[in-house]
């Protein structure tokens, strides 16, 4: 399902973010301009397309005005400098044309109940592909998980066995070692939090919040 960058109302447009409704049955709203008092009918309208499109859940971001609905997630940046403990490095493999669509499987597997995590669509193989940044982690021939880089910035870590996510991220990180890097994660995903606190990112900033507005305040 496609998105509808500008999703125009009598009091204003925004943003509708649908791809995720027939993976999670979730929508998104990026609320844009909108006339003074006109919020709760230009999100009412918002929400109601979204419902006809599937999405059982809602969420907006981006207008003080919805601090009044319950928080679902913030989003934090974090950033550290890469750095390998090298009783922690494994194979790393990077993902090829015969391999990225089991890569991309494996992403949207373990992110499906990760906030903020979005689904991968078959469309962004090439993306994924061009990148040059995404790897299988490998120890004696048995996955542990995978990771994805891009420049300067760490898109995903992904276990596959319990565990293993600290092995991933040193083994992943050997490839831009001593370079400053951050990353994006909900503050609800707690295990991912520790994870990157113990490799010495520190939150920088908070980049939005989603509410969840399906429902009403």
């Amino acid at each position: 399902m496609r998105d509808i960058p500008l999703f125009s109302t009598e009091d204003g447009v925004s943003s509708l973010i649908l791809k995720e409704i027939p993976y999670r049955s979730e929508a998104y709203i990026h609320i844009g301009d909108v006339q003074p008092g006109g919020l709760e009918k230009h999100l009412g309208e918002c929400v109601g397309f979204c419902r006809m499109a599937g999405a059982d859940r809602v969420y907006a971001t981006g207008h003080p005005e919805l601090e009044g609905y319950p928080l679902h997630t913030a989003v934090l940046e974090m950033r550290g400098t890469a750095w390998v403990d090298t009783d922690k490095l494994r194979c790393l493999f990077p993902v090829t044309e015969a391999t990225v669509s089991r890569w991309r499987q494996l992403h949207n597997e373990k992110m499906a109940s990760v906030d903020n995590a979005g689904t991968l669509e078959g469309r962004e193989e090439e993306k994924i592909l061009s990148s040059g940044g995404a790897y299988f982690v490998h120890d004696n021939g048995d996955l542990l998980g995978i990771g994805w880089l891009e420049e300067d910035r760490l898109l995903a870590i992904a276990a596959v066995q319990p565990g293993a996510g600290e092995l991933v991220a040193h083994s992943l990180m050997s490839m831009i070692e001593g370079a400053d890097i951050c990353l994006e994660v909900a503050s609800t995903n707690r295990k991912a939090i520790r994870l990157y606190e113990k490799l010495g990112f520190l939150p920088t900033r908070e980049i939005c919040r989603w509410y969840r507005v399906d429902s009403g305040k």
